[in-house]
């Protein structure tokens, strides 16, 4: 009866906003010729906002005939009518896209309704994934703006690669760009931070990353551009390979004592770094994914797709599967059909991964079912393509239609595939891989 009751109380809310019965609120929403009068009740607005609660409190507080007027140009009149909601404290957001989720957001951060933050975040970021996979740097510029967007801010730290490689990544701004770096938990391997600070640099500058084409005018122009940001980089943790391809290299760039004593750090056994350096960057990640064909961010992707939640996604925190990786082989390694046969057969649903070869494409698959000797297919499994594997927003994914052969190995790197058009793999194309994994899926 106690449920029933506060039920009924809920619904008498939703009807005084819909009959406008004793309303002393007029609220004039969206601009130029979509602007539209909202009636409302100031008692309800200052128990669910502060920031209502403040303004009727204030002598300025702008009245016509005993009613308060508000003009919000910025909120428009429907997300205006969906914050309204928390006359009955329920809000409906599964029918709005990405981006009017991300302004709703911002219209109740600036409305001070506190309660509705947390959840308006993670409905972003376990319905509307894709979306903030697609417009990473646009996005991270708002939440820089709006402290209280902490879970939005904590999701692309922990797949800051969803930052690094997008197309936009050299439009960040500088303030923006320092305080990723100075991150201990921002997850990435120390090498590709600096070729994403590179990369940057030498865009904000418009400069060519051949060093051996730099004039001194342009060394010292970069020199500039880095000087804030070379403090913040953890060169010590970089593998000596990776130190003399792709730091030392731009030796003329960094502070000649730095050079000097990374070279001693790398070349003298047991030596230790003569300077207070920070210690290694230590991401908060729920699981390591064992890869070197993908990165963690796909795997979400992964097991929506295999649950069939096309349209909405899971997040980091409540994917479902474990992924064990099974198999691995580079194209530099012959194949060897005993030892896939023996890694991979009878591991129950499988998912594979593969590089094609003289591109940046990824494709692969998934195997609900996994039979013994790796035959045919069923409806639920499905083929995906990432045109740029580096950038999870060119995705294409295709449920299989037709169970059968759909991709066929005829000697381990070499394959065939059937027609897959909306996922650009064309009928007949035969592929040369350079790599692929096999990964076990495990429910939980």
């Amino acid at each position: 009866m106690t449920l029933k009751f506060l039920e009924e109380l809920s619904n008498d809310y939703d009807k005084l906003f819909e009959t406008k019965i004793g309303y002393d609120v007029v609220i004039y929403a969206g601009e130029e010729q979509n602007i539209k009068e909202i009636h409302a009740h100031s008692n309800i607005l200052c128990i669910r906002s502060k920031y209502f609660r403040t303004a009727f409190s204030n002598e300025w507080a702008e009245k016509e005939d005993g009613k308060f007027i508000f003009r919000k140009p910025n909120i428009s009149p429907h997300l205006f009518n969906i914050i309204l909601s928390i006359y009955s404290g329920n809000i409906e957001l599964k029918n709005l896209q990405g981006s009017d989720i991300l302004k709703l957001l911002i219209a109740v951060d600036e409305l001070n309704i506190q309660q509705l933050i947390p959840h308006i975040q993670e409905y972003l970021i376990k319905h509307q994934t894709e979306f903030l996979y697609q417009n990473p740097i646009d996005i991270l510029e708002i939440i820089y703006q709006h402290e209280t967007f902490t879970d939005l801010w904590n999701f692309y730290l922990k797949e800051p690669k969803i930052l690094f490689n997008s197309d936009k990544f050299i439009n960040l701004k500088a303030p923006l760009l320092e305080l990723l770096l100075k991150r201990d938990d921002l997850n990435m391997d120390e090498i590709e931070i600096w070729e994403g600070l590179l990369k940057w640099c030498f865009s904000q500058q418009n400069i060519d990353n051949d060093p051996i084409k730099w004039s001194k005018d342009e060394i010292t122009k970069i020199e500039r551009s880095l000087s804030r940001f070379i403090p913040l980089i953890r060169f010590y943790d970089i593998e000596a390979r990776d130190f003399f391809y792709k730091v030392y290299n731009y030796k003329d760039i960094l502070p000649q004592d730095l050079i000097h004593d990374l070279l001693e750090f790398h070349i003298v056994p047991d030596m230790k770094p003569k300077t207070n350096v920070s210690p290694p960057r230590k991401p908060n990640l729920k699981f390591i994914l064992d890869s070197i064909l993908i990165h963690s961010n796909y795997i979400p992707l992964f097991a929506s797709w295999i649950d069939r939640k096309v349209s909405s996604h899971y997040n980091n925190k409540d994917i479902p599967y474990d992924f064990k990786l099974l198999y691995h082989l580079s194209g530099q390694d012959e194949f060897n059909a005993a030892s896939f046969h023996r890694n991979c057969d009878n591991k129950g649903p499988t998912i594979w991964v593969a590089k094609v070869r003289g591109s940046s494409q990824l494709i692969g698959g998934y195997n609900g079912y996994n039979p013994h000797d790796w035959s045919g297919s069923d409806s639920d499994d499905f083929l995906f393509s990432f045109t740029n594997g580096k950038n999870i927003s060119t995705v294409n994914l295709s449920y299989i239609k037709h169970p059968g052969h759909d991709f066929i190995w005829s000697d381990g790197d070499n394959v065939s595939a059937n027609y897959y058009p909306n996922i650009d793999i064309p009928s007949g194309f035969n592929f040369i891989l350079d790599n692929y994994e096999v990964f076990q899926v495990i429910k939980k």
